[in-house]
């Protein structure tokens, strides 16, 4: 295939989930050629059209991609906007305009992108033009070698100075294009009222919030979803768009944690370790996916093939799942506040998927889907090697069935969350609350509660479901049981513990020179962070 073009010097920074200038190797590599460079996103129907996506995750990546958009122009140059197929993108691009090369970072996605992400190879090979591709927070797509290997790897990624924005862009004089709305890509409606706003600038407050204060009672507070909503970091979402590089939260947080252990505040200094380690172990289980691209499709223990049930969208206990009307109040709190905020701590997605694979004996596929669908921060190789250790799909073994009246219990045990979530139920007595099945009736009678008709009655008998799930198991798993061999059809799957106690990343008492905690950003030209719920 030969390319006309009136010129063949243009420089492309293809961005994809890296929305940020800085800590963007691609971006000062393309600069650095001297050459004029052509920031460009492009928007993929087919991306938008795969269950994983939703108007909420479109949202937020707008918001972060005008945001983009201006740190950009400040220096100089523009973000330019094409719709289409990449590689016809491209191949267009350089048939207007001429390109010597593209620079962008590896993506560790679904098996889509993967697939996406070769044929733009195979166009650029055809084409003679440079395809100069980069890891992202330490993340390799052809890593080979032990995870001791990977760890001092990633570690050494992780202490490696921070990439500067470029002061000045030489534009392209490409024109920018139009900004397409999420109904060009037929995305649903998807009212989000609590959803985290977009953009580097939020992204950079929750980083400076949580390291000099929010942080605190993170390693205590993360499990229970009323008290993780603000002592998390909330910075998920931006690294899943990549607003916020990895590098510049663990430097951050390693910087604070030096200065805690010198003024003697050791609580707030084992909170930032554990938040440090929650990086590596994100970072881990990207890794792993890059080996395992079709997480999302099959189950990684072949004895798990057809155990479940098959659902699909419509099905009456899947939309009361997803819903948050299932008759279990602490459930369905976490359900109906994923729905409108896009965010639940990780104890509880574990929960929730768990209730579905086990209690309801979904097979994971379809529920993992929807809920992905609900997360703003939503992460391939975060989410779906968690919703196959809740189906047992990992590996051989009883998984953990969570007791969802032990989880409230333990979790919300003065049903403040329930209360706030599931008002129908906020004038029932803290006793009953989290199991109104059991309430006397006259008190259900007084708080003006109507089991299945003003709130639904359970779904299922926990209690019962799970002993069943056991027995399913066991009996799937045949005369080995639980104990016997495992047989992993498709490929070895590490454990959640991304590596032995003995080789985690320790963070130094002072940290390098070069860990100074300056984002550089430009503080006067960026829009002000808006306060979050």
């Amino acid at each position: 295939m030969f390319y006309i073009c009136s010129m063949s010097n243009v420089h492309v920074v293809w961005f994809k989930r890296d929305l940020r200038v800085h800590d963007h190797a691609p971006l000062l590599a393309a600069v650095a050629s001297g050459a004029p460079v052509l920031p460009l996103y492009i928007f993929e129907p087919e991306f938008w059209a795969l269950p994983e996506h939703s108007g909420r995750q479109f949202d937020f990546m707008m918001e972060s991609l005008r945001s983009l958009d201006e740190a950009l122009k400040l220096r100089g140059s523009a973000l330019c906007i094409r719709i289409g197929e990449a590689s016809q993108v491209f191949a267009d691009l350089h048939k207007r305009h001429g390109l010597a090369a593209i620079h962008v970072h590896e993506e560790i996605g679904l098996q889509w992108s993967f697939d996406r992400d070769r044929a733009v190879q195979r166009w650029t090979l055809k084409a003679g033009i440079a395809l100069r591709e980069q890891p992202q927070h330490g993340v390799m797509r052809r890593h080979q070698g032990s995870s001791d290997g990977w760890l001092r790897q990633w570690e050494a990624w992780m202490l490696a100075p921070r990439a500067k924005a470029p002061d000045e862009i030489k534009p392209a004089g490409v024109p920018a294009g139009e900004w397409p709305a999420g109904d060009d890509f037929r995305l649903k409606t998807d009212a989000c009222p609590g959803r985290q706003p977009g953009g580097r600038a939020e992204g950079v407050e929750l980083l400076r919030s949580f390291i000099a204060s929010r942080g605190r009672r993170y390693r205590a507070a993360m499990d229970s979803p009323q008290s993780a909503e603000g002592a998390c970091s909330r910075l998920s979402p931006h690294f899943t768009f990549g607003t916020v590089s990895i590098r510049e939260a663990y430097q951050g947080a390693m910087r604070a944690r030096a200065e805690l252990e010198r003024d003697g505040d050791s609580t707030f200094a084992a909170s930032l370790d554990s938040f440090m380690s929650r990086l590596q172990w994100h970072c881990h289980f990207l890794q792993k996916l890059s080996d395992q691209t079709t997480i999302n499709s099959r189950n990684l223990h072949i004895e798990s093939d057809g155990l479940r049930d098959r659902v699909s969208d419509g099905d009456p206990q899947l939309e009361a799942w997803i819903s948050g009307r299932t008759g279990f109040p602490f459930l369905d709190a976490c359900m109906r506040s994923l729905n409108a905020t896009g965010w639940l701590n990780h104890r509880m997605r574990a929960m929730v998927m768990a209730f579905a694979a086990q209690h309801l004996w979904m097979d994971w596929q379809q529920p993992a889907a929807r809920l992905a669908a609900l997360f703003t921060d939503f992460e391939a190789g975060i989410h779906y090697p968690q919703a196959q250790k809740q189906a047992g799909a990992r590996g051989a073994g009883i998984p953990r069935i969570f007791n969802p009246v032990k989880q409230s219990l333990d979790h919300d045990r003065d049903g403040d969350f329930i209360r706030r979530w599931v008002p129908e139920l906020s004038s029932l007595s803290t006793a009953h609350i989290h199991a109104p099945w059991d309430a006397p009736k006259a008190e259900l009678a007084k708080a003006g509660i109507v089991l299945g008709q003003t709130y639904p009655m359970r779904i299922v008998d926990h209690m019962a479901a799970a002993r069943e799930a056991r027995d399913r198991i066991y009996a799937g798993q045949g005369a080995s049981g639980p104990n016997g061999s495992t047989k992993l059809a498709r490929t070895e799957w590490a454990a959640d513990r991304p590596l032995p106690s003995s080789r985690r990343a320790r963070p130094q008492a002072s940290p390098p020179k070069q860990l100074a905690f300056d984002l550089q950003m430009p503080e006067a030209t960026e829009p002000q962070a808006s306060p979050h719920a």
